[in-house]
């Protein structure tokens, strides 16, 4: 049966959306811009970065509520910069509990300390944990607050699926089901945000590929009462549970996320038995030293990991993100993470097609880069999961070895190291032009924006346009008045920059190895793709076209 509730969060449950007004042959009347498949964490966050430029939305959900349990729990601090320009990282940060510190242990002894970097003056912690259906309330939260300024922007449209589609040169048609009735709707874009199983992705004959591996977790949220801090804890072949691995996380209002790896053969339906999860429950917490609390199991899953991918992440009108395009291992939370990245480079560059200021190679470059940072993330991802998970005898028994050896030597407990996800650098982007060279320090195009703290309060990630790209001037530079004032004629063709003025002799100026009149161009979605020590006007005009496909990008 469904949750009422989990701690104090109550589901609201939604009816089903009657179908909009009908033409001939129940086709919807009105054509949309975008339809979006799956109402999920990553297709709300796509729905609402689009409603962020303008660009309204239909996002069709199977479900008539959030989800159910955990699920994706980690959110890095490149997500909550995304979150910020989306408008609702603050309930994000209210809510979810930060942490810096993960501790492992072999059997009992512990044998690494994962320290995540942290310093006072950070605008977000490294990592926050927080339940997913948290995440996808204050986006929906979020997107009633568009809607309560532009009325119809965002529709979400519940108890709905995709069941049929059929894809054109000039757009989408899709076969629309719900219990009050059935309907065809058109629309210029479809994103597929459906998840492992997309209907989408299997209507058009694709498959991902990659590596799937055997090992398989039970996921189990309890509800304790503990006041162990929020932390990182994983045992590795522990007394109590030999032949495992047991992970432990702190989510808010008291639930408690474990994951534990089932034993190859072990029927997984009876595994997740109450009678069983309870006394593997028990039995762990008596070892850690908790027994003695009361407990309460409130939502259970088994997981299989596996890293897996489409070749292409646009197939002609249809794009596709989050777990419909990818399958991430749980271990270094680069699933969700990987998903907020997807919407977050997707949003800006569909927008600007819509709104005719950028040329439909920017979805190209969207699933170049995207595909690309999945190949960054599945080889961290997998050495994580072949630690955690040995496919075979010989990586268990190297695993024996370092974890014995791990306590003497810390050269070998770096084998340990869980390798959390990390902002990814598109080093081979068709948007980004090379510069000026010469640069001894900063971020390099293709790189995330290095965020630090410009002045009380402010830091650089909070100072990007909403809708255009930045430019980071440090000191004077006449090129990049220049460029301000070209991109705010009306004839302008491509999305405009804004000038961010900065200290040519700060510590900002350091890390970003620049001097007077150094300019950096900073993407929408916080990636530069251009820096000059002395910039030409022209040089830059032209790498904002580059980086808005407005001229010919180079295969």
């Amino acid at each position: 049966m469904p949750l009422d509730r989990i701690g104090p969060f109550e589901y609201r449950r939604f009816a089903p959306s009657p179908p909009p007004p009908l033409g001939a042959g129940r086709l919807e009347a009105r054509r949309h811009a975008v339809l979006i498949a799956g109402g999920g964490p990553v297709g709300l966050a796509t729905a609402l970065g689009l409603g962020r430029w303008g660009i309204p939305s239909v996002v069709i959900e199977a479900d008539d509520s959030v989800c159910e349990g955990s699920r994706a729990a980690c959110i890095s601090r490149r997500s909550l910069e995304i979150l910020d320009r989306l408008g609702v990282a603050r309930p994000f940060l209210d809510k979810g509990l930060a942490w810096t510190r993960g501790r492992s242990y072999y059997g009992t002894q512990e044998v690494f300390v994962l320290e995540m970097p942290c310093t006072p003056g950070d605008r977000f912690p490294p990592m926050i944990n927080l339940e997913q259906y948290y995440m996808e309330q204050y986006l929906l939260e979020a997107i009633a607050g568009l809607n309560a300024a532009t009325p119809g922007l965002v529709d979400v449209r519940w108890c709905s699926k995709v069941t049929g589609l059929e894809s054109r040169p000039d757009g989408v048609s899709v076969r629309i089901e719900n219990a009050l009735g059935d309907y065809q709707a058109g629309a210029d874009w479809l994103v597929a945000c459906d998840g492992g199983q997309s209907f989408v992705r299997n209507a058009l004959g694709l498959a991902l590929e990659g590596v799937g591996y055997q090992g398989r977790y039970a996921i189990v949220d309890i509800e304790l009462a503990s006041d162990h801090p929020t932390e990182r804890r994983a045992w590795f072949d522990p007394p109590w549970a030999r032949g495992t691995t047991i992970l432990m996380h702190r989510q808010p209002d008291d639930i408690w996320r474990i994951d534990y790896q089932l034993a190859a053969g072990e029927d997984a339906a009876q595994a997740m038995q109450p009678g069983q999860i309870r006394q593997f429950v028990q039995r762990h917490l008596d070892a850690i030293g908790e027994g003695h609390l009361s407990w309460q199991p409130v939502w259970t899953s088994v997981y299989r990991a596996g890293a897996m991918t489409l070749d292409s992440y646009r197939h002609g009108r249809v794009l596709f993100a989050g777990n419909a395009a990818h399958a991430m291992p749980i271990f270094g939370v680069r699933g969700l993470n990987s998903g907020f990245d997807d919407a977050d480079n997707l949003a800006w560059k569909l927008a600007a097609v819509v709104r005719r200021r950028g040329g439909e190679a920017l979805l190209d470059s969207y699933s170049h880069e995207r595909v690309a940072a999945f190949h960054v993330n599945a080889a961290s991802a997998m050495r994580s999961t072949e630690f955690m998970s040995p496919p075979n005898r010989g990586f268990e028994l190297m695993r024996e070895a370092a974890l014995s050896l791990a306590a003497r030597h810390k050269g070998i407990a770096r084998l340990v190291n869980p390798r959390q996800t990390q902002a990814i650098t598109y080093r081979d982007s068709p948007l980004s032009g090379s510069g000026d060279g010469g640069f001894t320090a900063g971020p390099e195009p293709g790189a995330p924006l290095l965020d630090m703290r410009v002045g009380p309060g402010t830091h650089l990630t909070g100072l990007l346009a909403a809708q255009g790209f930045t430019m980071l001037v440090f000191g004077d530079s006449p090129a990049a008045r220049e460029v301000e004032a070209a991109s705010g004629s009306a004839t302008w063709p491509v999305l405009p920059a804004a000038r961010v003025q900065l200290d040519a002799r700060g510590p900002v100026a350091q890390a970003y190895g620049a001097a007077d009149g150094t300019v950096y161009l900073v993407r929408p979605d916080g990636h530069v793709c251009g820096r000059w020590h002395a910039p030409r006007a022209h040089e830059v005009t032209g790498a904002i076209r580059r980086a808005c496909a407005s001229q010919e990008i180079p295969a």
